[in-house]
């Protein structure tokens, strides 16, 4: 598992889907420790261009246009995280980065 793969995860807590997909945000050193979970930002298929949403499609593995929401953050069990939709491009992952400091206001 690397940060910046998105996975689906199914039932997530207080979610009413079935499944939603997530991307791993979590820095790398925390993915590879033995800590059982990682942060997450979820993957909405309606997004408004915000400065804390990035936009995802076809080449990151989603079906169709999606926005991850880096306004909520979650912490999710590297158990959950089996299913492989696909990976952020170098590019995405800094529009990733750019969207979680302006969530944290860092």
């Amino acid at each position: 598992m690397t940060r910046g793969e998105l996975y689906r995860v199914y039932k997530p807590g207080g979610d009413l889907k079935q499944y939603r997909i997530f991307v791993v945000v979590s820095r790398q050193v925390l993915i590879d420790s033995k800590f059982s979970t990682v942060i997450g930002a979820p993957v909405f298929s309606n997004g408004e261009g915000l400065s804390t949403q990035v936009a995802v499609d076809l080449p990151e593995g989603m079906k169709h246009p999606s926005w991850i929401m880096c306004d909520n953050l979650v912490s999710l069990r590297k158990t959950d995280l089996t299913n492989y939709v696909g990976s952020l491009s170098s590019t995405k992952l800094l529009e990733l980065n750019r969207a979680l400091r302006m969530a944290l206001d860092l």
